[in-house]
C-alpha cells in the first residue's frame, strides 16, 4: 500500500493541466501499475462554487477517458515539476499573482507579450484593473525589467518564462511582503536580486515602481505631470513676461512666483532684503549736468592686454551689448568695470540691455510728467530722433520750454561731440537771400512739396518732413523713415534736422550729424538747402546704417551724464631735483681747513678724539671709502663709529681740497639719535650747530649752506627720494647733491632701513661716484656684502674693536636674593601669570623659585623699585658715582617706572624716548644734581642710537615693544615681547662705558637661552600696505618685483594683500597711484587715520579729522572702572548721539579742550574728568598727537600753518553727518553690514505704525567672520535703530572671546558707502550694485556709474588741492555735491 501523496503522478501535457478538475479526470490515461494515483492539488482550479471538490476514488482516476488513448512510456512532468522541481510542492508564482490580485480586486494578470529569444522565452506581465468609480478600465504599462536586468526572466520553455515573469510582477507589487518564502527555490533566488535592483531604483528616485497599488500610482503621477506641465508654462509665461520688463523688475516677477511655489529658482535669492538706493530727481540731474563738465574716462592711459579685451567682449556682448558700442569702449576704458560704466552712460537707453534699465522705465519715457501733456507731448517728439529724454526735459526747461529753440540747442551739443566738434559747431556761411527769411521758407517749402508730392508732409507752419524710401537695416526691409527740418532762427543759414524712424537711437544721431557735416562742407552758402540735404541722405543713408561710427561722436547727445568734450587728465607738477657737486679741488676751502687745525680748542678735541678705538683704523676708513663704492663699517657700542667714521671721510676731502664737494648724509633710525649725533660732531669740530655739521628731522632743520655733514632720520631721506619723481634716474638725480650716504645702526633691519637699502642699491649702479657707508653695531656683514656684490658692486669691510670695561651679569634669582623679594611685600602684584619663566631645572618648593613662578613674565614695578634702590645703596656704601640705566618696553611703563622712583628723594629720574621733544630728551646727558644719583628710564633707543657716558650699572627687564601686525583691527601694533639676545647684549653693554659695570637681568638664565638670536627683520613682521605705498609713490609700478630685491624679501602673499587692501581703499586705482594714495604716502601716520585727515581737509572738517585720527592713534578717553562700569558706561553715553563710539569721544575731547582753552582751573579740569569717567592724561596725549598731526599736515602742504592754527578749535558749522560719513569711510574695508529682522507694525488712531525693532533681533555681518556682535562697552550696544538710514557700520576693532565682538563703531548710510569704500561692481541682471566684493545694494545700475564716476572727480579735487595747498575746496561743487549725498542719502532736499 503505497502512502498518497508520497509518490507523484506522470504530469498531463501542459494542455490538459489548464482544464478544469473535471475534465481532467475523465481524460486522464491509465497509469502503469506501478504509479501512484494522482493527486488532487497537481490542477488550479477557478471556480465560483461555494461546495467542497470532493477528491475522487483511485480506481476512478485510473480509468482512461473515451479520448485519451492509452500511450506507453515514461510518464509528463508536471508544471510544478517544472517550475519548482521534483521535491517542490507548494504554490507556484502565477498562482501567488493570481491570487493577490483577486483578493485585490483586479483583473487576471495577461501574459500575452511572450517573446521568443535567442536562449528561450522572455515575458512580462501587464495589470489592469477597473476604476471603482468610473468603472473605466485603467491598464498598466508591462512590468519590464531594466535591459541589464532581462536575463533574470529570461527561461528555456514559455512556461517557466510566465513563473518568471510573475515572481517579478509579484515583487512590483509585493516587495514590502515576505511572500518570497512561499515561492520555489529557484524563484527565492531570484526574489533576492529584485530585492538589489529596487535599492538601486530608489536611489534613482523611482521608489515609486514598488508602490502596493500601482494604478493609485498611476493617477497620482498623471496629476503630478499635467500639474508640473501647468507649472512650466506658467514659468515660461513668466520668463517671457520678465525678458521685456526693464531693470530687476523681471527679475523680482521671477521671484515672486518662485517663492509662491510657482517652482524654479529664485533669481533674487540674497537681494531681497539688501538696502535699497534711491537718488532725488533733481540730484541725479545736478550729478549729471557736473559729469557732463568734469569727468575723466582712464586719466593715466591704461592699456589692457588683447586678452582682457576678448574676454570682457564676450561678456558685454552676452549680457546685451552690440559689439561695435563693447569694441569702442574697450579702446577708452582701463578695465572691466570702467568698461561698463562707459557703456550704461553712452550707449542710448533704447539700444540699453533691459536690465540697464530702471524699473520704471516704459517706452523710451524714464519718468513722464502726467500735470503738463503739451510740455510731455514736446520732450516725446524731440526726443524721436534719439536725443536722451532726460536730456530734451533738461534743455527744454532751460529753453522756456520753446520747442524750436530746444531742438536748436539739442543740434548744437551733438555738433560739439566728438573729436571732430570744433568743425561743425563753428558759425555756418551765411548765405544772400533777396526775400525775407519767412518767404525764402515758405518758396523752399512749395517746391518741396511740388517735387516730393505725397512723401512731403507740413506738420506746422515751422516743421516739415519727407521720406526716404528704401531705408534697410540687416533683415528689416523698407523701414518707415522720414527726414524732418524744422526752420532755425538762423534760417536759411542754418536748419534744424531730425530723423524719424524705427531705428536705433545712436544710428538716427550718426545720420542727423554726418547729414550736418556736408550741409557744412557743401551747402555752406545755399540759400535752399533741404532738396539736396534729402536727396544727400537718401543716397547715404543705408550706407550710414552698416556704418554708423562711434558713440563718442554722438556722446553729447545720448545721455544726460555723458561728457560734451573729451576731457584731459590732470597734471603732475614737475620735480626740481638739485644741481650736480663740481668735483673740483679748492686750494681755499683746503686752507681753511688747514687753519683750523691750528685751533687750540680743536687741538684738544682731536686729542680726546684720538682715544678712541676708531682713530686706530683712521686710515683703514679712508683707504676703503676711497677704494669701494659701498663700505661696512662693524664695531661694538661706543668704538666711536657714528661720530668719527664721517669726520675722518670729511677731513680727508678737505685735505684734497675737495671740501666744496662734499655733501654727506647720515640717517638715524630715531629723532633722538640725529639729534644727539649732530651735537656731538658739532662740538668735536668746534663749529656751531648748523654750519659744518646740522641736522634735519621731521618738523625742523638745522643746516646751512656751508653744511658738510647732516644727520636726518630715515624716514626724511626717504621722503626726499619718495618725492623725486620715481623713476630710478629721479632718484639718482635727488641725490646729485650728495657724495656720500651713510646708513647707520643698520643691524636692527627696520622696514625703512630695508627699504631705503633697496633704493640707493638701483641708484649706485646709475651713479658710480656715490658712496654708501653701512655702519652696524653688530658682526652680520656677510648679509649686506652679499646684498651689494650680487649687484657687482665693489664692498670694503672695516672692523672696529669696542672700548668697554668688564661687566658683571646678575639674574632674577641673584637679584631676588639680594633684595630679599617676596610676592607678599609686592603692592603690584600682577594677576597674570606665566610659568615658562622659572628655570625648569630647579624645583618648585625652591622659594627663590616659586618666588619667580608667582612674578609670571610681565615686569613687577615693585621688584623693580625695590632693585634701584638696592643698587642705589651698593654704589654709595662702594662710593661710586654713575648713573642708573633702566631698560623698559614702552612709555606708558617708563611713566609708571619714573612716577615710583620719584618718590625716593635720593634719585634724580629721567625718562628718555622718541615721543619726548629734543629739550627733554637731551637732560639724560646731562651730569645729576649735586647729592642725587641719575636715574635714566628709556626704551630701547638707548641700546646703540645714543650713549650716556657716566652709566654704571644698568637694569634690564628683558622686554621690548615691537610694530607687528594685529588682525583683530587691520592695523599696527606696538606688541610687548622678549628682546633678542643680540639686543640684551647691547644693552648689557651701557654698564661698562667708563668703568666696570654691573648689569643686572630681570630674567632667568633659562629665560635667556629661550629668546631669539636677533630680531626678525621688520618687513617679515609687519603689514606692508604703507610700505607697498611708498614703493608706489616713487613710481613703481612692480611693486611685488621691487620688494623682491630687499635684503629680506617678505613673503609674496603678503604684498599680494597689501596691494589688494590699497585697491579697496582707494590708494590705488588698478596698478595707478591715486591723488588720495600720493597724499597716504607722505603722511607718517596709519593708513586710515591719514585718509581721514585728507578727507577732512577737503571737506571742511579738518579738525574734528585730526582729533578722531588722535583718538584712534591713542586711545578713549573714558573709563571703565570694573567696579563702577554701569556708571561709567552711563557717563558715556550722555555724549552720545546715536553716532557712534568715536564721536562720542569726539565730544568728550572738544568739551575738555575748550575748557583747556578757556583757561579753567587745573582742579576744576581734573574734577570734570573725574565726574565723567574721563583721563586727563589721555586727553592731553590725543592733544600732543593732534599736534604732531598738524605739524606733518603743514609739511606734505594739505594745510597751510595759518590755516592749521584757526582750525584747532570746534567748527560750529560742521556737518556732523558727513564727519559721520568721513570717520566710516576712513575704516573701509571694516565694514558689517546691518540686517535688521522683518517689519512689525501696531494699530493707531492714524493707521499703522511701524515698531522699532528688538536689539537682539538686529544682526551683524562682516565678509571675513560672518555673524558679529556689538561689544557691550559699545555706545550702540542695546540700539533698536539708527539714525540717518544707516544700513552698514564700521568698526576700528575686533576681538573673539566668547563670540567675535567688534568696538569703536560708526553707524553710515548707503551713499557713504558707495562714495567711500571699495569698488563698484554693477550687477548684469539688473539686480543693483556690488560694493567691495560682497555688499549688495539694490537699486538702478545707473547710480553706481554716477557715484563711480564722482569718486574720480574727489580725487581730482584732492589732486587740485596738493599742487596748490592754499586753493580752498570746500565750496567747490563736486564737494558740496558729496556733501548733499551723504546728508539726504541721495535724495532731494
Amino acid at each position: 500500500m503505497v502512502k498518497k501523496g508520497k509518490e507523484k503522478a506522470t504530469a498531463p501535457p501542459p494542455a490538459t493541466a489548464a482544464a478544469s478538475s473535471s475534465k481532467s479526470s475523465k481524460g486522464a490515461k491509465k497509469p502503469p501499475k506501478t504509479a501512484a494515483p494522482a493527486r488532487e492539488d497537481d490542477f488550479i482550479v477557478f471556480t465560483n462554487s461555494t461546495k467542497e471538490i470532493k477528491p475522487k476514488k483511485a480506481s476512478d482516476a485510473a480509468k482512461p477517458g473515451p479520448s485519451e488513448p492509452a500511450t506507453d512510456g515514461p510518464p509528463k512532468p508536471t508544471a510544478k515539476q517544472i517550475v519548482g522541481g521534483a521535491s517542490w510542492t507548494g504554490k507556484l508564482p502565477m498562482n501567488l499573482l493570481s491570487e493577490h490580485c483577486q483578493r485585490q480586486k483586479w483583473e487576471k494578470p495577461s501574459y500575452d507579450n511572450m517573446m521568443k529569444i535567442d536562449d528561450g522565452y522572455s515575458c512580462f506581465v501587464t495589470l489592469s484593473a477597473k476604476h471603482p468609480k468610473t468603472h473605466e478600465m485603467q491598464r498598466l504599462a508591462p512590468f519590464k525589467l531594466p535591459p541589464s536586468h532581462k536575463h533574470l526572466v529570461s527561461r528555456p520553455t514559455a512556461l517557466e518564462a510566465r513563473h518568471a515573469a510573475a515572481t517579478y510582477a509579484l515583487f512590483r507589487v509585493c516587495s514590502m511582503k515576505n511572500i518570497h518564502t512561499t515561492l520555489p527555490p529557484d524563484h527565492r533566488t531570484l526574489w533576492k536580486e529584485f530585492e538589489a535592483l529596487k535599492k538601486e531604483d530608489v536611489k534613482l528616485g523611482n521608489g515609486w515602481f514598488y508602490d502596493a497599488d500601482p494604478f493609485a500610482t498611476l493617477q497620482e503621477r498623471e496629476k503630478s505631470k499635467v500639474a508640473a506641465e501647468k507649472r512650466r508654462k506658467e514659468q515660461e509665461a513668466v520668463k517671457e513676461k520678465a525678458k521685456n520688463m526693464p531693470g530687476a523688475s523681471g527679475l523680482v516677477l521671477r521671484s515672486n512666483a518662485a517663492s509662491s511655489g510657482g517652482g524654479g529658482s529664485d533669481p533674487m535669492k540674497g537681494w531681497k532684503t539688501v538696502p535699497k538706493i534711491e537718488m532725488g530727481k533733481k540730484t541725479r540731474s545736478q550729478l549729471e549736468d557736473l559729469l557732463r563738465r568734469e569727468v575723466i574716462w582712464n586719466p593715466h592711459g591704461v592699456k589692457m592686454t588683447a586678452l582682457q579685451k576678448d574676454a570682457i567682449g564676450r561678456e558685454f556682448t552676452g549680457s546685451g551689448f552690440r559689439k561695435s558700442h563693447v569694441d569702442e569702449a574697450l579702446e577708452e576704458c582701463k578695465d572691466r568695470e570702467e568698461t561698463l560704466e562707459w557703456l550704461l552712460i553712452h550707449v542710448p537707453e533704447d539700444d540699453l540691455p533691459r536690465w540697464a534699465l530702471p524699473e520704471s522705465y516704459s517706452a523710451g519715457v524714464s519718468v513722464a510728467d502726467t500735470s503738463d501733456l503739451k510740455r510731455e507731448a514736446a520732450i516725446k517728439r524731440l526726443s524721436q530722433s534719439g536725443y536722451s529724454v532726460e536730456l530734451c526735459r533738461k534743455v527744454y526747461s532751460e529753453h522756456g520750454n520753446d520747442e524750436g529753440q530746444t531742438a536748436e540747442a539739442l543740434q548744437q551739443i551733438l555738433l560739439s561731440s566728438g573729436s571732430d566738434s570744433g568743425e561743425l559747431s563753428s558759425p555756418a556761411e551765411e548765405p544772400f537771400i533777396l526775400d525775407t527769411p519767412e518767404e525764402c521758407w515758405t518758396e523752399e517749402m512749395e517746391s518741396l512739396e511740388s517735387v516730393y508730392s505725397e512723401h512731403y508732409k507740413r506738420l506746422s507752419d515751422t516743421v516739415c518732413q519727407i521720406g526716404i524710401q528704401s531705408v534697410t537695416n540687416g533683415a528689416k526691409k523698407n523701414i518707415e523713415t522720414f527726414v524732418q527740418f524744422r526752420r532755425s532762427p538762423h534760417y536759411p543759414a542754418e536748419v534744424t534736422v531730425s530723423v524719424i524712424s524705427d531705428l536705433p537711437s545712436y544710428i538716427k544721431l550718426s545720420i542727423v550729424k554726418r547729414t550736418l557735416s556736408y550741409v557744412r562742407e557743401s551747402l555752406g552758402g545755399e540759400p535752399m538747402k533741404i532738396y539736396f540735404i534729402v536727396d544727400w541722405v537718401q543716397q547715404n543713408i543705408n550706407g550710414i546704417i552698416e556704418r554708423p561710427g562711434k558713440l563718442r561722436d554722438i556722446s553729447g547727445v545720448v545721455s544726460t551724464a555723458s561728457e560734451v568734450r573729451h576731457a584731459v587728465a590732470r597734471r603732475h607738477k614737475n620735480v626740481r631735483h638739485p644741481k650736480p657737486l663740481i668735483k673740483k679741488p679748492d686750494q681755499r676751502s683746503k686752507e681753511e681747513w688747514q687753519a683750523r687745525q691750528e685751533s687750540p680748542s680743536l687741538k684738544h678735541m682731536i686729542a680726546q678724539r684720538q682715544k678712541l678705538p676708531a682713530w686706530l683704523v683712521k686710515d683703514l676708513v679712508v683707504d676703503t671709502v676711497c677704494e669701494n663704492q659701498v663700505t661696512i663699517i662693524a664695531g661694538e657700542t661706543g668704538s666711536g663709529k657714528s661720530t668719527q667714521s664721517v669726520q675722518f671721510i670729511l677731513d680727508d676731502l678737505y685735505s684734497q681740497g675737495l671740501g666744496n664737494a662734499t655733501n654727506i648724509i647720515c640717517t638715524q633710525p630715531r629723532r633722538i639719535s640725529a639729534l644727539g649725533l649732530a651735537d656731538r660732531v658739532s662740538e668735536e669740530r668746534c663749529s656751531p650747530l648748523g654750519q659744518e655739521v646740522g641736522y634735519t628731522i621731521r618738523g625742523e632743520n638745522k643746516r646751512s649752506d656751508q653744511t658738510k655733514i647732516t644727520f636726518v632720520t630715515t624716514g626724511v631721506l626717504l621722503r626726499r627720494l619718495q618725492t623725486s619723481g620715481g623713476r630710478t634716474e629721479d632718484v639718482a638725480a635727488s641725490l646729485a647733491d650728495v657724495s656720500h650716504v651713510v646708513i647707520d645702526e643698520v643691524h636692527e633691519r627696520s622696514l625703512d632701513t630695508d627699504f631705503l637699502l633697496s633704493i640707493i642699491r638701483d641708484v649706485l649702479r646709475r651713479r658710480k661716484d656715490l658712496k654708501l657707508v653701512l655702519m652696524s653695531a653688530t658682526l652680520d656683514a656677510a648679509t649686506f656684502k652679499d646684498y651689494f656684490t650680487s649687484e657687482g658692486l665693489k664692498v670694503g669691510l672695516v672692523e672696529i674693536a669696542g672700548r668697554t670695561y668688564p661687566v658683571e651679569d646678575f639674574y632674577l634669582d641673584d637679584i631676588i636674593r639680594m633684595t630679599d623679594f617676596t610676592i607678599s611685600n609686592d603692592r603690584f602684584r600682577d594677576r597674570f601669570r606665566d610659568e615658562g619663566i622659572a628655570d625648569a631645572g630647579k624645583p618648585a618648593q625652591d622659594p627663590v623659585n616659586k618666588t619667580i613662578q608667582r612674578l609670571g613674565s610681565r615686569i613687577n614695578y615693585s621688584l623693580l623699585l625695590e632693585t634701584t634702590k638696592a643698587i642705589d645703596v651698593e654704589l654709595y656704601e662702594t662710593n661710586k658715582k654713575g648713573g642708573i640705566l633702566i631698560f623698559l618696553p614702552g612709555v606708558v611703563e617708563i611713566n609708571r617706572t619714573v612716577n615710583e622712583l620719584r618718590a625716593v628723594s635720593s634719585l634724580h629720574v629721567l625718562p628718555l624716548h622718541a615721543s619726548l621733544d629734543t629739550r627733554e630728551q637731551r637732560r639724560v646727558f646731562a651730569p645729576a644734581p649735586a647729592g642725587k644719583r641719575k636715574i635714566v628710564v628709556a626704551t630701547n633707543v638707548a641700546e646703540t642710537s645714543i650713549t650716556i657716558d657716566d652709566i654704571v650699572a644698568v637694569i634690564d627687564t628683558g622686554r621690548v615693544k615691537e610694530t607687528s601686525f594685529d588682525p583683530a583691527n587691520n592695523m599696527r601694533k606696538l606688541e610687548e615681547t622678549w628682546a633678542s639676545r643680540a639686543a640684551c647684549k647691547q644693552r648689557r653693554g651701557r654698564a661698562g662705558r667708563v668703568q666696570a659695570g654691573i648689569c643686572y637681568k630681570l630674567y632667568t638664565q633659562g629665560m635667556e637661552q629661550q629668546m631669539a638670536e636677533r630680531p626678525e627683520p621688520e618687513i617679515r613682521r609687519v603689514p606692508l600696505e604703507q610700505l607697498c605705498l611708498s614703493v608706489r609713490a616713487m613710481g613703481t609700478k612692480d611693486v611685488a618685483g621691487f620688494l623682491a630685491r630687499t635684503p629680506t624679501p617678505p613673503a609674496t602673499s603678503a604684498v599680494e594683500g597689501a596691494v589688494k587692501l590699497l585697491q579697496r581703499m582707494g590708494a590705488l586705482d588698478g596698478d595707478e597711484l591715486t591723488a588720495l594714495g600720493e597724499q597716504l604716502a607722505l603722511i607718517p601716520a596709519d593708513l586710515r587715520c591719514g585718509k581721514l585727515m585728507v578727507y577732512g581737509s577737503i571737506f571742511g572738517c579738518l579738525d574734528e579729522s585730526v582729533i578722531i585720527a588722535s583718538i584712534l592713534s591713542t586711545r578713549s578717553p573714558f573709563l571703565s572702572p570694573p567696579d563702577r562700569r554701569d556708571q561709567a558706561k552711563e557717563a558715556r553715553m550722555n555724549y552720545s548721539r546715536g553716532d557712534g563710539d568715536l564721536l562720542t569721544d569726539l565730544r568728550a575731547f572738544q568739551q575738555w579742550s575748550a575748557m583747556m582753552d578757556d583757561r579753567v582751573p587745573q582742579r576744576q579740569v581734573r574734577q570734570y574728568c573725574d565726574n565723567n569717567f574721563l583721563s586727563y592724561n589721555t586727553l592731553s596725549d590725543i592733544a600732543a598727537t593732534r599736534s604732531q598731526y598738524y605739524t606733518s599736515l603743514m609739511e606734505i602742504g594739505i594745510v597751510s600753518r595759518s590755516a592749521a592754527g584757526e582750525s584747532k578749535g570746534p567748527n560750529h558749522n560742521t556737518s556732523l553727518p558727513l564727519v559721520r560719513a568721513l570717520t566710516a569711510s576712513a575704516f573701509a574695508p571694516q565694514i558689517a553690514r546691518i540686517q535688521f529682522p522683518d517689519k512689525k507694525f501696531a494699530a493707531s488712531m492714524g493707521g499703522a505704525v511701524e515698531l522699532d525693532p528688538e536689539a537682539k533681533l538686529i544682526k551683524y555681518f562682516t565678509q571675513e567672520n560672518g555673524r558679529v556682535f556689538i561689544h557691550p562697552s559699545s555706545t550702540l550696544f542695546g540700539s533698536q535703530g539708527f539714525s540717518g538710514n544707516a544700513a552698514f557700520v564700521s568698526y576700528f576693532t575686533m576681538m573673539a572671546t566668547s563670540k567675535i565682538f567688534i568696538r569703536d563703531l560708526t553707524p553710515f548710510n548707503a551713499f557713504t558707502l558707495l562714495l567711500f569704500s571699495g569698488t563698484i561692481e554693477l550687477d548684469t541682471l539688473g539686480r543693483g550694485l556690488v560694493v567691495d566684493g560682497w555688499l549688495r545694494l539694490r537699486g538702478w545700475a545707473r547710480i553706481g556709474v554716477l557715484v563711480s564716476r564722482l569718486r574720480g572727480m574727489v580725487d581730482n579735487i584732492i589732486a587740485l588741492k596738493v599742487n596748490n595747498p592754499q586753493m580752498d575746496v570746500h565750496e567747490s561743487e563736486v564737494i558740496k555735491l558729496v556733501a548733499k549725498l551723504i546728508e539726504l542719502d541721495g535724495l532731494d532736499a
